[in-house]
């Protein structure tokens, strides 16, 4: 069992930058695609980004291409996601999550994080 536990969220203006981390324990997630998601209030969970076990294989959704970047470390087991250019369209709870193969989809991601909350401020 995976288990995912993310940091860095809080409270920023627009324009401004967050690094979020996702930590895992329990078993290596070298082998895993990992993925974030948000949620925000009243709205479904939405893809953010994922990236796969192979260097360079992400994926963006369109409304954060260009801003965000998903990396990993293995080594760390550790996944990031740095944003920048934040909006205030970008506040929810951010969530990382593991999945055997690379999907967009979030029922293709079994384990999940607690989440962590971003607030941008206009």
């Amino acid at each position: 069992q995976v288990r995912l536990v993310e940091s860095g969220g809080g409270l920023v203006q627009t324009g401004g930058s967050l690094r979020l981390s996702c930590v895992a324990s329990g078993r290596t997630v070298s082998t895993y695609a990992m993925g974030w998601f948000r949620q925000a209030p009243g709205k479904e969970r939405e893809f953010v980004a994922t990236i796969g076990w192979i260097p360079g294989n992400t994926y963006y959704a369109d409304s954060v291409k260009g801003r965000f970047t998903i990396s990993r470390d293995n080594i760390a087991n550790t996944v990031y996601l740095q944003m920048n250019s934040l909006k205030p369209e970008d506040t929810a709870v951010y969530y990382c999550a593991t999945s055997n193969f690379l999907t967009t989809a979030p029922s293709g991601f079994g384990s999940w994080g607690q989440g962590t909350q971003v607030t941008v401020s206009s």
